[in-house]
């Protein structure tokens, strides 16, 4: 029998702590949320190695190193309201909902939207509900949003995502550049995003996300 509460403790000790993640709630959150749970059934040995886990084609859980920094340089707070893109079966909005005071969880693919709903309602995360629509589209009805969190890579943000963050709000994503890619945090000022470098990491683009391609014969 695997002893899952082990393997979380030790994620913390060896993937999140030693990379400069030291904020309680972070770490409090990825403690106590059961990551096994969020992942497919086949992937449950595999839910604490470092690395993004497939949950689907060109779709990941990003690797518990990756969340954490990310979540660490956006700041959360008790009171912010929350944007999670691409949310998969629901782990990242699970450890964010610890954190926030509300978190709207979007994913396009119709079952990883069903699954997500019910695992974290299972987990009693009450205030995290997950929304059924094109990623690139956002949740605008819901916003605007304190804290945006891109569970995926873009190679562009569209404008439409930028749009819904509030004046003062930040956003965290994964920029690809070929095989290279950095998590940029963009903070909104007078009505602009200005990005800046947060660390290095990778995932696959998210539907929607690649940059626009010029027509060519």
């Amino acid at each position: 029998m695997i002893d899952f509460a082990q393997r979380r403790t030790m994620m913390v000790d060896t993937q999140v702590r030693p990379n400069d993640v030291t904020k309680f709630p972070i770490i409090e959150a990825m403690l106590a949320i059961p990551r096994e749970v969020f992942v497919p059934g086949a992937q449950r040995e595999a839910a604490y190695v470092g690395g993004n886990i497939e949950i689907a084609p060109g779709r990941v859980v990003l690797e518990p190193r990756t969340l954490a920094k990310m979540l660490d340089a956006l700041d959360i707070q008790p009171t912010d309201l929350v944007l999670d893109i691409g949310c998969g079966l629901g782990y990242s909005a699970a450890v964010i909902a610890r954190m926030a005071e509300a978190v709207v969880a979007l994913e396009e693919a119709g079952p990883l939207a069903g699954e997500a709903q019910s695992r974290l309602s299972e987990e009693g995360a009450d205030n995290a509900a997950v929304v059924e629509g094109p990623l690139a589209a956002g949740a605008a009805k819901h916003g605007p949003y304190d804290a945006i969190v891109v569970e995926g890579a873009a190679e562009e943000v569209p404008a439409a995502i930028l749009a819904q963050i509030k004046e003062g709000g930040r956003i965290g994503c994964i920029f690809m550049d070929g095989a290279l890619g950095i998590c940029r945090i963009g903070h909104k000022i007078d009505g602009a995003v200005t990005w800046r470098f947060a660390f290095n990491a990778s995932a696959p683009v998210l539907p929607g996300f690649g940059a626009a391609r010029g027509f060519t014969l």
